[in-house]
C-alpha cells in the first residue's frame, strides 16, 4: 500500500515536472514518440497487408494448386535463364492431370500469350466509345469458374459446348463492366479486344480481396478453343488444379510424377516446371514480412536509442536543478533507495509519457489509412508492446541519473545554490 502511494506520488512530480517544462519534455521524448509511431504504423501495415494477401489467397482455394511453366511466387527479378528455357506446358498435360492423377477433382486450362515472347501490345477493350486498356484478356475451359470458386454477378459462364463450337463469347470483370457499360447491363451487348468482337454472356463477382489478382475485376474471358482461333500464336499454358479434399499433397505428388514423365526430366533433375499453393506463397510472404519487420525493429531502435539519450541527459540536469531539494529530502529522512526510486519513476514516466503520445499519432495515421482504403489493422498486443518498451527506455536510461542523485551527500546538496 506504501508502496502504490510513493509510485503515485513520484508520478504527481514527473507529470508536475512535464507540464513546467513542456517543450523541453517533449523534444526529450521525441525520439521516443517517433519510434513508437514508425513501429506501429509499419506493424499495422505489414498485419493488414498480410491478412489481405491471405484472404486474397483463400478466394483462389485452399485446396488449388497452381501449375505453369515458372516457379510461382515472390522474387526479386526477372525469371532465370533456365526457367526461359523451359517449353510451355500444353493442353494435353493438362488434360492428362484431369484423367490420370486420381487425387485431382477438376482441372481449369487457361492460355495466355508466350510470357518470354518479349515486348508487346496491351490489349483495350471498347465499347461505344469507351475504351479500357488495362484488361486481363486470355482464354480458359469451361471449368474455370467452378475452380477458382467464381460466381457471375450477371447472366452466366460460357458452357462446354460454347468452347467446343469456338463460340463468340466473353464474361468480363466487374471493373470492365463499371467502365465500358456504366449504364446498362453489359450481358448480350458487343465488346471488342484486339479487333476481335464477342457477345458479352456474363458479369463476374467482385472479388473482395484483390492484393494478389489485382487483374482479376479487369477479366476478358473468353472460351480457349476461341482464342486459339483468334491467337493461334499463343500457346502458354497455366493450370489451375482442385485437389480432392484433404488430398492436395498428393495430388501436388501426383502432378509432379506425371508432368516429369510426359516432359522427360531425367531422375536427379530439378523440375522443369513450377507447383505452387496459396499456402506455399502465403508462407513466402510472411517470411518476406518478417523480413521487413526486422529492419523495422532496428530503425525504430535507433530513435529509441536517441529518445533514452536524451531522457538522460535531461535527467542528469533535472539532478543537477533539484540539488538542494535533494539535500532537503535526505535531511528529512529519505534514504537512497528513495531518492533513486523517485528519479526512476520519473523517467519512466516522462518516456511512457512519449510511448503514449506515440500511440495516439499511430492511431490517427491508420484511421486516415483506413479512410483512404489501405490495408491497416493495430493489433492490441502492439500498443502494450510500444507502451511498456517507452517505459523499459526511460528505465533503463534513468538509472544512471537516478544513482548519481542517490549519492549526493546531504551536505553538500544543502550548501548548492
Amino acid at each position: 500500500m506504501m508502496r502504490a502511494k510513493l509510485i503515485g506520488e513520484n508520478m504527481k512530480m514527473a507529470l508536475e515536472t512535464i507540464r513546467t517544462h513542456k517543450v523541453r519534455s517533449f523534444l526529450t521524448v521525441l525520439g521516443v514518440v517517433i519510434g513508437v509511431a514508425v513501429a506501429i504504423v509499419v506493424a499495422s501495415i505489414l498485419l493488414g497487408v498480410e491478412q489481405n494477401v491471405q484472404s486474397s489467397f483463400d478466394e483462389f482455394g485452399i485446396d488449388n494448386l497452381w501449375v505453369g511453366r515458372f516457379n510461382m511466387g515472390f522474387r526479386v527479378g526477372r525469371t532465370t535463364p533456365e526457367e526461359r528455357s523451359r517449353k510451355p506446358l500444353t493442353y494435353d498435360d493438362g488434360v492428362a492431370i484431369q484423367e490420370e492423377a486420381p487425387a485431382v477433382q477438376q482441372v481449369s486450362i487457361e492460355i495466355f500469350p508466350r510470357m518470354d515472347s518479349g515486348p508487346r501490345s496491351s490489349p483495350s477493350a471498347r465499347y461505344k466509345g469507351r475504351e479500357m486498356t488495362t484488361i486481363d484478356y486470355h482464354g480458359a475451359t469451361s471449368t474455370f469458374a467452378e475452380v477458382e470458386n467464381l460466381g457471375t454477378q450477371d447472366g452466366r459462364f460460357f458452357t462446354e459446348a460454347e468452347d467446343l463450337h469456338h463460340a463468340d463469347v466473353a464474361v468480363i470483370g466487374a471493373d470492365v463492366a463499371r467502365r465500358l457499360y456504366p449504364d446498362e447491363s453489359p450481358v448480350g451487348k458487343p465488346i471488342q479486344v484486339s479487333g476481335n468482337f464477342y457477345t458479352v454472356i456474363g458479369v463476374f463477382d467482385k472479388r473482395k480481396n484483390t492484393t494478389i489478382d489485382q487483374g482479376q475485376d479487369n477479366d476478358v474471358l473468353i472460351p480457349y478453343r476461341t482464342y486459339r482461333k483468334d491467337h493461334p500464336q499463343d500457346d502458354e499454358h497455366f493450370f489451375v488444379v482442385a485437389a480432392r479434399p484433404g488430398m492436395k499433397a498428393m495430388a501436388e505428388d501426383q502432378i509432379r510424377g506425371l508432368l516429369r514423365l510426359r516432359r522427360r526430366v531425367p531422375p536427379g533433375r530439378p523440375d522443369n516446371f513450377g507447383i505452387s499453393s496459396a499456402e506455399q506463397l502465403g508462407n513466402q510472404f510472411r517470411d518476406i514480412m518478417a523480413g521487413v519487420l526486422q529492419l523495422v525493429v532496428g530503425v525504430v531502435s535507433i530513435g529509441l536509442l536517441v529518445g533514452g539519450v536524451g531522457v538522460m541527459n535531461i535527467m542528469l540536469m533535472s539532478v543537477t536543478e533539484r540539488t538542494r531539494e535533494i539535500g532537503v529530502r535526505k535531511a528529512i529522512g529519505a534514504s537512497r533507495r528513495d531518492i533513486s526510486f523517485q528519479f526512476l519513476t520519473e523517467a519512466m514516466t516522462l518516456t511512457g509519457a512519449g510511448g503514449v503520445i506515440g500511440v495516439a499519432l499511430s492511431l490517427i495515421v491508420s484511421f486516415c489509412m483506413r479512410l483512404m482504403h489501405m490495408p491497416s489493422a493495430i493489433p492490441g498486443w502492439a500498443v502494450g508492446l510500444a507502451v511498456a518498451v517507452a517505459g523499459s527506455v526511460g528505465l533503463f536510461f534513468g538509472i544512471y541519473p537516478a544513482i548519481k542523485a542517490a549519492r549526493l551527500d546531504p551536505v553538500d546538496a544543502l550548501r548548492y545554490e
